[in-house]
């Protein structure tokens, strides 16, 4: 059980962002396409779950020290750092084989992403803002591989969607630590003290705006409307709206959003936001209600 915990599991659910393409490519039906976007998750899983390994293994000492981290079974040694290593060698070429056999653009993609966490893991984490945008980037590279996989095309918009509100999510991870932490923040994660919560919340401020106007030209472009066949997207516009005024509510009133995971996974106000968005998009793409506000040419 320690070792399948070392793999953070819990992580996975970043990985849904693969299904992006399925869901608004209309192919969500198509079983060969089903299967092959459920490889892509499952390498990206092992993939990270390898990087995950590595991370602890290299910030062993730091994490013995923290709060919260020294819990982790490699930090609490309840996996030694040797048998962590092995899994590590074992399940990164598992996931990106894995991506090779789907096909060669998702197996570049992952490639891609293991070698920029690897980066991330050994020197990119302690450079500003560098650190934020590789995590940003790492959705980037979940949503276009999940495209790749299934061989579709997908929205410049919905691309920079993603990119945008995985920026806020990852200076809001940023906040949450130097707030929880206090004075003793740099020493637990060394980069934290080139940030201040003033500079991160008008950061976060920016990218929520971004994120909701990104999302806002997404469903009423022509070309995506034309695609879908439905203008009815627009009817989701307030949820995310909701969903993001409710996780900045987590972060300042509750002092949460050091996980999105564990938010996604415990607040039940954005576990309904996040099924409610699923069910009026399946509604609308793959039963055909629309609004009639924008023409389907």
């Amino acid at each position: 059980m320690h070792h399948l915990r070392a793999l953070r599991p819990h992580q996975w659910v970043k990985n849904v962002f693969v299904f992006a393409a399925l869901i608004f490519s209309h192919n969500l039906m198509r079983m060969d396409l089903l299967l092959d976007t459920l490889l892509a998750f499952a390498a990206f899983s092992l993939t990270a779950s390898s990087i995950y390994l590595i991370n602890d293994i290299m910030d062993y000492e730091r994490d013995r020290l923290h709060p919260k981290k020294s819990k982790r079974p490699i930090a609490s040694d309840l996996v030694s750092r040797k048998t962590a290593g092995v899994m590590a060698a074992f399940v990164a070429p598992l996931g990106i084989g894995l991506a090779w056999y789907l096909n060669t653009r998702t197996g570049i993609t992952l490639t891609i992403y293991g070698l920029m966490n690897l980066g991330y893991s050994l020197r990119f984490k302690h450079v500003v803002l560098l650190d934020v945008f590789i995590i940003a980037a790492g959705f980037l590279l979940r949503v276009s591989a999940g495209a790749f996989a299934i061989d579709v095309g997908i929205s410049p918009w919905l691309l920079l969607c993603t990119f945008f509100i995985a920026l806020f999510l990852a200076f809001c991870k940023r906040r949450h630590e130097l707030v929880s932490l206090g004075e003793e923040a740099s020493e637990h994660r060394g980069i934290l003290a080139e940030y201040s919560v003033t500079f991160i919340d008008k950061m976060v401020s920016a990218l929520a705006s971004m994120t909701v106007m990104s999302y806002a030209l997404y469903t009423i472009d022509p070309s995506v409307v034309k695609r879908l066949g439905t203008d009815g997207l627009l009817m989701t516009l307030p949820l995310v709206l909701f969903g993001i005024f409710r996780y900045l509510y987590l972060v300042h009133q509750k002092q949460q959003g050091g996980s999105p995971t564990d938010v996604l996974l415990r607040d039940r106000s954005v576990q309904s936001i996040a099924l409610l968005y699923l069910l009026i998009v399946v509604g609308c793409i793959y039963f055909d209600f629309s609004l009639g506000l924008i023409p389907i040419k």
